[in-house]
């Protein structure tokens, strides 16, 4: 039976994941700062502020799911904010990289999250593949770093996936129960121009993708995890309201007034370029959900 460490593993992806994996079959681990074993789950110990990790939840896994990372939509991007957003997916991959067993270990891959902000927080008419530069952003720059420690596994041979992340849709969880709050009120409105792209997956073929990254063996590098749709602000809080049964169309919310409440996390909400899930497609991947309105049925909003 194969063993999957997972970083992040309470979060809202390391749950579904870690379900779907005990479904397969594997056996799951958790990194966490809390003792805890549940649902056939072990935990073990790590703190990555203090350099403190249990060495064997990284010397007797398979593979190493890295989710592990303060929420970017959380809170407004202060300087502290900022660097803990940064030293929370960095220095965690370095405490793993740093406390394996390097002469003697079982590691068959290295997957880590990364996120489609590794284009940057911008409105482009094209649309961006995995060939693509980091933007210079602080988005940009902060999956930049995120992913070059990623590599350093590959440098000691050890297969690396690096998934690029969407907006994961839920029912419970994540941005979804949030976007749906003004839309049940009946006050529906795209978010400044709304012409800027929302890229989003479905979390079951988020998770999918993880299982496949274990499975296949010839994943190796970045694959952006978007559903195959383009659909624009505007376009996916309209699906949303009509799926529901909801007026659409009250006057947008200018952008003046999300940067007043978020600041210079602004860029992330106001800006957005469509990302192309050709790659994943090509290797064989086949979405559940590939249109808005299939993951809505399923999350029976």
């Amino acid at each position: 039976m194969a063993k999957v460490l997972i970083t992040g593993g309470t979060g809202l992806v390391g749950m579904h994941l870690g379900r779907k994996l005990l479904e397969q079959g594997y056996a799951v681990a958790i990194l966490s700062r809390t003792k805890r074993n549940e649902n056939k789950i072990q935990t073990y110990f790590w703190d990555y502020n203090k350099n403190e990790i249990d060495k064997d939840a990284i010397n007797t896994s398979d593979y190493i799911i890295h989710l592990a990372g303060a929420n970017l939509g959380e809170r407004r991007w202060t300087s502290k904010r900022k660097r803990l957003i940064l030293d929370s997916r960095i220095k965690s991959a370095e405490l793993i990289y740093n406390s394996m067993d390097k002469g003697n270990n079982r590691l068959r891959a290295f997957i880590t999250a990364s996120a489609i902000g590794y284009y940057g927080a911008a409105t482009y008419d094209k649309i961006f593949s995995e060939t693509e530069p980091a933007a210079d952003d602080f988005l940009g720059q902060t999956c930049k770093l995120w992913e070059q420690v990623a590599d350093r596994f590959t440098d000691i041979g050890i297969r690396t996936v690096k998934i690029r992340t969407g907006v994961v849709l839920a029912k419970q969880g994540g941005v979804l129960p949030k976007i749906v709050i003004p839309i049940k009120l009946g006050i529906g409105s795209a978010i400044g121009e709304g012409n800027q792209y929302f890229p989003w997956i479905h979390i079951d073929d988020l998770c999918s993708i993880y299982i496949k990254a274990i499975e296949d063996t010839q994943m190796i590098g970045a694959f952006n995890a978007v559903a195959p749709e383009q659909k624009t602000n505007k376009q996916f809080i309209e699906t949303i309201a009509h799926y529901m049964d909801k007026p659409f169309g009250f006057p947008k919310i200018p952008a003046f007034a999300i940067k007043v409440i978020f600041g210079k996390m602004s860029e992330m909400i106001l800006n957005g370029s469509g990302i192309s899930s050709d790659k994943i497609k090509i290797s064989g991947f086949v979405f559940k959900y590939p249109k808005l309105e299939s993951a809505l049925e399923k999350l029976e909003l």
